[in-house]
Parts: C-alpha cells; sequence; structure tokens
C-alpha cells in the first residue's frame, strides 16, 4: 500500500525531473516563470494576477472530467399538461393573484404612506383628463363627450388589471389620429349630404356623429379583443420586435399627421378630405390654397390660447421643482374661453365653430357592429401594436425607476381588457399618455388608486358640469393639442444624436418617419416593422469576421487588425465570426474563412486534380516505357542468341532493387528516370489531415485552422452541412480543422444532426481557443520550436 509520504516523495521527484528537462528545453520560458512561481508560492504575487493549472481539454475529455450527464431536468410534456390541469387551493389563489392583480396588493394598500400622494396625483391627473379628452377625441372626429367616457371607463378597469402604478390611461394623440382615419374613411361627409331650404347642400352632423361613433366603439372591440388574444398566448414578447428608434420615428410622424389635421380649426378653414398614400401632403396642399379664405377671429382665438400655454407650459417646467403641483393651465384656458365666448356672444356673432352639445350622464352599454370587423381588421391589429408598445414601454421606465416588476402579457390582457369593456361604453382605443404619466409620478402617485381619483373628477365632469363647456371654441382644444405635441416633437433631436451613435438605427428612425408620413399610420407601420427585421437580417448576413492572436503571456487570443500585441501563432489560423453562422451567412463564413486565412480551396483542389492528372500521366508514360523496354529485351536476346554473343559486363541497379541484374547499355534515360520520380514523390506527398507531423501542402504555410464558434448559439441544418465541407475540402489541402468554444446547447443539437463520425471525431472540439492552441502546438512540438509563454500556465 502506498503511503502518503511515498506519494509526496514522488510527486516531488517528478516535478524536480520536469523542471530539469524544460530548464534544459526552454531556458528562457523556464526563467521567466520561475520568479512568478516562487511568488505565488510564497504568496507575493500581484493581486491581480493568477495562474491556473489544468490539463487540455478537448469536448469528450470535458465530458469525463466535468460529469456529463445524460439526465434532464426539463419536464416531460405529460408532466407540464398535467400541472396545467392541477386544481388547488394553493394554485387557484396564484392564477388569480396573477390574472386579476388588484387582489394582490389592494389588501396591502398602506393608507398612512400612500393616501396623500395618490389623492394629489389624482386630481392633478383628472384635470388634465378634462381638457385632453375633448381635445383628442376630436382627431378622432368624434364628439368630445367620448373623449370624456374614454377617461372614464378604461381608468376603471385597469384599476383591476394593470401591473404598473404610474402610468395614466386614457385618450392619446397618436391612437386618435389613427382612430380618426378610420372613421373618416368609412363615414365621409360625402355620404351625410342633405339638401338644404335654398337649394345648398348641408352635412347631417348628427347622423355622421352618430355612425362614426359606431365605428370607433366597432374598432376598439376588436382591438381590444386582438390584445386579449395576444396576451393569453403569451405573445408580450412582441414588443421587442419595435425598437426604440421605430417607436420614437414612429410617434414624431404621428406628431406630424396630429399637427397638420388640426390647422384647418386653426385658420377655421374647410379643407376637402384625402385618403391613402400622400393624404398628409395633399391635404397641407389644401390648406396653404385656402389660407386666403383664414376666418380672422377664429385665428385670434387660437394665437391668444396658443400664447398663454405656452408661456404657462414654460413656466411650468422652469419652476417643476418649486411648485407643490403644476399649473392646470389647460384647464383655465378652457374655462376662460368658454366664459368668454358665452357672455361676448363670439358664437353668434363671428360663427365661432365651438364645441356643440354636451350631453349629460352616462349612456347604457350598446353592442359593436360585428359586421364592420371585416372592414377594419389591419386598423384595429395596428391600433392595439402601437397603443400596447406605448403602454408597455412606459410602464417598464417606471417601474425600473420605483423598484417593482410589470408583466408584459398581464399588460396586454389589461389594454385589452380596457378597450373591449370601454368599446360597450361608447370609448375609443386608448393607451397610456407621457405627460399625464409624469404628472402621475412627478405628483407623488404610489399606486392605481391615483385612477380611481382622476375618474371620479372625470365623472363629476360627465355628469354635472360637462354641459357647460357647449360654448367652448375647438380652436381652444386644438391649441391645447399643439402645446402636447412639443414632447413628440422634441423627439426629432434623435437624429443627430443616431447619427453619431448608430448609422442602423439612425437608417430605421428616418425609414419609419417617412414611411408613415407618405403612406399614413397603418402601412407606414408595416413599413416600419418590416424594415426593421430586415436590418436585423442584414446583421447576421453580414458579420465581422477577424484572425485572433494571442496576447504574449496570456491565454487571450484579440483580433489582430485592433491590438498591436496580439502576434498571430505560426501555422495556425484562428478565424471568428462576430454573429451565430446560420442559413442566411453560411456561404459568407466560408468565403471569409478563405480569404482571412489565405487558403483559396477552389484553386488548390484544381492544382490537385493536375497534380493526379500529372501521376496518371507519368504511370502511363512509366508502363509504356517498361513494356517498350521489355519488347527490346526480348529483340536484343534473340539477336544476341542467334549471334552467339554473350555480355559479360553486367551490374545491379541500385535504384531498382528485386529486379535481378539489368543491362547498363539499354538504360540510356537513366537520370530522366530519376528526375521523374523524385518529382513524383514530391507531388504525391500528401499529408493527412490531422497527421501533423508531415508538413501541410498549403502553400500559406498553414496547417492547422482553428474556428472560435463561441458565438454560436444554434446550428441548423446548412450550419452543419457548412461545417462538414470545411472540414473535409480544408482536409483534402492538408490543413486541420479544430472548432473551440462551442456552448454545450450546440453540441447536443451537432450530436443529433450526426455532426461527429470517425472522419470528425469529438476530441476535434474543445474547450476553448487556448486549449486547442495547445494541442496543437503539442502535436507539433517534436518538429517545431514555436512555444507559447502560457502553454502549462495561464498568467493575467
Amino acid at each position: 500500500m502506498v503511503t502518503l509520504d511515498t506519494s509526496l516523495s514522488l510527486a516531488k521527484t517528478l516535478e524536480h525531473r520536469a523542471e530539469n528537462l524544460n530548464k534544459r528545453q526552454f531556458p528562457q520560458k523556464f526563467q521567466k516563470f520561475t520568479q512568478k512561481d516562487e511568488d505565488m508560492e510564497y504568496g507575493d504575487s500581484s493581486p491581480g494576477e493568477y495562474i491556473v493549472r489544468r490539463e487540455v481539454l478537448d469536448e469528450s475529455r470535458l465530458d469525463v472530467v466535468a460529469q456529463k450527464g445524460t439526465w434532464s431536468i426539463k419536464p416531460t410534456v405529460g408532466d407540464r399538461v398535467k400541472e396545467m390541469l392541477r386544481c388547488s387551493a394553493p394554485r387557484l389563489k396564484d392564477v388569480l393573484l396573477a390574472r386579476i392583480p388588484v387582489l394582490a396588493w389592494l389588501p396591502k394598500y398602506s393608507f398612512r404612506e400612500n393616501i396623500i400622494g395618490d389623492v394629489i396625483s389624482g386630481c392633478s391627473v383628472g384635470i388634465m383628463h378634462l381638457p385632453q379628452g375633448m381635445a383628442y377625441a376630436l382627431l378622432a372626429s368624434l364628439r368630445p363627450v367620448l373623449g370624456l367616457y374614454s377617461s372614464f371607463y378604461p381608468v376603471l378597469v385597469y384599476f383591476i388589471f394593470g401591473t404598473s402604478r404610474h402610468i395614466s390611461l386614457g385618450t392619446f394623440a397618436v391612437i386618435s389620429i389613427m382612430v380618426g382615419s378610420v372613421t373618416e374613411r368609412l363615414a365621409p361627409d360625402s355620404n351625410f349630404m342633405v339638401n338644404g331650404t335654398n337649394g345648398t347642400e348641408s352635412v347631417n352632423i348628427a347622423a355622421r356623429d352618430s355612425s362614426r361613433t359606431q365605428i370607433a366603439c366597432s374598432l376598439t372591440v376588436l382591438t381590444g379583443i386582438f390584445q386579449i388574444l395576444l396576451g393569453v398566448v403569451r405573445f408580450g414578447f412582441m414588443v421587442t420586435y419595435l425598437s426604440e428608434p421605430l417607436i420614437r420615428g414612429y410617434t414624431t410622424a404621428s406628431a406630424c399627421h396630429v399637427c397638420v389635421s388640426q390647422l384647418k380649426y386653426l385658420f377655421g378653414v374647410k379643407p376637402a378630405r384625402f385618403a391613402g398614400p400622400l393624404s398628409l401632403i395633399y391635404t397641407l396642399v389644401e390648406i396653404c390654397r385656402l389660407l386666403p379664405q383664414t376666418r380672422v377671429p377664429e385665428l385670434v382665438v387660437s394665437v391668444v390660447a396658443l400664447s398663454v400655454l405656452i408661456v404657462a407650459k414654460e413656466i411650468n417646467d422652469c419652476y417643476r421643482q418649486k411648485l407643490p403641483l403644476p399649473i392646470p393651465i389647460e384647464l383655465i384656458v378652457i374655462v376662460a374661453a368658454t366664459i368668454i365666448t358665452y357672455f361676448c356672444g363670439l358664437r353668434s356673432e363671428y360663427f365661432i365653430d365651438v364645441v356643440g352639445e354636451i350631453p349629460s350622464g352616462l349612456k347604457p352599454p350598446r353592442a359593436p357592429d360585428t359586421t364592420l370587423f371585416s372592414k377594419m381588421i389591419g386598423d384595429a391589429f395596428a391600433v392595439a401594436i402601437v397603443g400596447y408598445a406605448i403602454n408597455i414601454s412606459l410602464g417598464k421606465t417606471f417601474a425600473l425607476k420605483h423598484g417593482y416588476k410589470v408583466d408584459s402579457n398581464q399588460e396586454l390582457v389589461a389594454s385589452g381588457l380596457c378597450n373591449t369593456i370601454g368599446g360597450f361604453f361608447r370609448c375609443y382605443a386608448v393607451t397610456s399618455s407621457l405627460s399625464r404619466s409624469l404628472v402621475q409620478e412627478s405628483t407623488g402617485g404610489k399606486t392605481q388608486v391615483a385612477g380611481i381619483i382622476s375618474s371620479v373628477i372625470v365623472l363629476i365632469t360627465v355628469l354635472k358640469i360637462g354641459s357647460l363647456f357647449e360654448d367652448l371654441p375647438k380652436a381652444v382644444l386644438s391649441t391645447i393639442v399643439f402645446v402636447n405635441l412639443k414632447g413628440m416633437f422634441k423627439q426629432f433631436i434623435d437624429v443627430p444624436m443616431l447619427w453619431r451613435t448608430n448609422k442602423v438605427d439612425l437608417l430605421v428612425w428616418l425609414v419609419t418617419f417617412v414611411s408613415t408620413i407618405l403612406l399614413n399610420l397603418d402601412m407606414g407601420l408595416a413599413v416600419s416593422v418590416s424594415f426593421s427585421m430586415l436590418t436585423v437580417l442584414f446583421k447576421t448576413q453580414l458579420p465581422s469576421y477577424s484572425i485572433l492572436g494571442n496576447v504574449p503571456g496570456t491565454d487571450l487570443y484579440l483580433d489582430t487588425e485592433a491590438y498591436r500585441e496580439a502576434k498571430e501563432i505560426p501555422g495556425i489560423k484562428i478565424f471568428r465570426s462576430s454573429a451565430t453562422i446560420n442559413f442566411t451567412n453560411a456561404e459568407s463564413y466560408l468565403e471569409s474563412l478563405q480569404e482571412k486565412s489565405g487558403i483559396d480551396i477552389g484553386k488548390l483542389q484544381t492544382e490537385k486534380k493536375k497534380r493526379e492528372a500529372l501521376q496518371k500521366r507519368n504511370q502511363k508514360k512509366e508502363k509504356k516505357r517498361e513494356k517498350d523496354e521489355a519488347k527490346k529485351n526480348k529483340l536484343n536476346e534473340r539477336k544476341n542468341s542467334q549471334n552467339g554473343v554473350v555480355l559479360s559486363m553486367t551490374d545491379v541497379d541500385p535504384n531498382f532493387p528485386d529486379k535481378g541484374q539489368v543491362n547498363w547499355a539499354y538504360h540510356p534515360d537513366r537520370v530522366t528516370l530519376d528526375s521523374d520520380s523524385n518529382t513524383y514523390e514530391e507531388i504525391t506527398t500528401v499529408s493527412h489531415q490531422h497527421e501533423l507531423g508531415k508538413h501541410s501542402n498549403c502553400r500559406s504555410g498553414t496547417h492547422s485552422i482553428i474556428l472560435d464558434v463561441s458565438m454560436v448559439s444554434s446550428v441548423d441544418t446548412v450550419t452543419v452541412k457548412t461545417l462538414k465541407n470545411i472540414f473535409r475540402d480544408f482536409g483534402e489541402v492538408g490543413v486541420a480543422i479544430y472548432l473551440a468554444g462551442c456552448q454545450a446547447c450546440v453540441v447536443e443539437q451537432m450530436e443529433r444532426a450526426n455532426f461527429f463520425s470517425d472522419s470528425i471525431p469529438k476530441s476535434w472540439l474543445f474547450v476553448s481557443v487556448h486549449d486547442a492552441v495547445l494541442r496543437v502546438l503539442q502535436t507539433l512540438q517534436p518538429e517545431t520550436d514555436v512555444m507559447l509563454d502560457s502553454s502549462c500556465n495561464t498568467h493575467m
């Protein structure tokens, strides 16, 4: 039995012998590491330095060392079905709390800590709901009271099903203009023209508004159904395909649509209605044509209201830290404008266009017109996606700031329920508003209770004081819309910022903006998303490829073009792609590999075929020459036998052993044959792919290529086929191929695709690039003096 002392003694002896051997073979390398090893042994090494001692690991050896298991920790399909169907009290409770979040947070609500902030915040947001609700309803070509409805019912529903504590749900300019494009398309003024008393035609306002209300409610219900279905199938991740540059470019272009749509109220003109691509341009040209017909009273009202709103907004921005509450300038302007219009008789004397009748009270629910669904499927889906994208982006922003979690799928369901239920109560599609959400958060709002407070204010307005705003000029509401577009127009500064940071994101922003301006909101969104997806595809198709070099004294392998100290190892090319390999870029991967390594497979294979053809021709010539010589020998033997002459001077050709005696007189081409023989031997000396003891036939001097596949996240059939072809083609020209840094999931996919075989064993796949380099150098050590300082010890 071997004792511990014996083992230690044997280990010291082996270590001493190895040290003496290293001193003789690599004296400089040994001196370089001796001091560092001593420092490590006595604890004097630098805190930023470490030494790693381990064996070189390929994939097959890694399975043994790390004890790779074949078990699966994922539940089977049957287990998952059983878990889904399992019903118990705790599971039912979890489902209810997840689907109805108010049951989870409301019982824990702290009145002492939250109620004051929520009340103040709710009152501030409720005051903002009143002017914005009526103003944005005009964008949707609906009566202002529908904007108040949309600021009441959806907020109550979100209180129950929403997960964000700070967003303010309700009317929003972008969604309103998208709804307005549908209502005006399906219910244009031309469909409601009636003959007047003096032979002129006029629009039946009541019939038109009723029809547009039905269209808007049907669109809202269909939008909510889409959102609910997407949330149930957990499709909340779809918003990730709407990048931030796309959303910002889209909302900026939408702001331009909103701005142009409100110009008719500011100037008091009535332009023709345009639909389809370039409608924004046509509308703008039409308004410019009608400018000589501008109604001065409405222009004066617009300029005065706009000036007051801009000044007050700037005061709020400059003194927002000192003001306990922002000045409710929008509400003040609405009240003042209504009072002035009523008592000064602006409606009767100057024919200023006003809001008109605002019915008091709430209306009973009404089912949507399902026959309209087929005419608005595309519009409903676009509204659903845009509304949810705005909602979740704001929700996650506030959640990250205040340290809580927003469930993206539950938010999708909550938005769908808000729209679906609201559509039955004469609401149109809603989403969160940035301006109202910022006010709700900055004024101390802590929970969704602030939304309930704001709803109470809107309810009081609808029930009691809504009718008092019947003399409110529409021009004032338009100015409120204009001022609230300031934040969207400030997104134009994204252009220079993206120019400096990311040209691809800038291109997405510009394409989104231009397509939305020219093609309208629905088609613009489709083009924008398609182009954004193409940029992702182009990035995978056009990755950057690099040749890596070793930083002396480390196990780091960096791009030789980016790092001066990264040096290529003679005879070894280390190739890396910045993106995963798939069917879209497999061909470019192979082409770049040949370009970077300096090995043209096609050219080398052509030369090989030429060599093989030359070899066959030489063999044919040799056989023919042997036949001719045999015939000559037979003829000479016959002549000599007939003449009775016997040659006594014979010798043995040392270059042709085991062939008996040869007559020197009949070998005049001996020098030529020796030359051909040497050429033949040189041509046919082709090294096997992994017989690294022989020299490679590659003219570049490269005998090994290491493919760094650490960036590969998955492999498809095209990738597997491409890698097999690389092993085969480079092996035929005498270049060894190795893989390094392959992830475990990718190795499993390769195994399922039968990538590994006798010709491509698993031992050619290494844990890291450094392991692969060390294995190549260890194999070549008898024939090369190339050594890495880090061949045994890795120093950082």
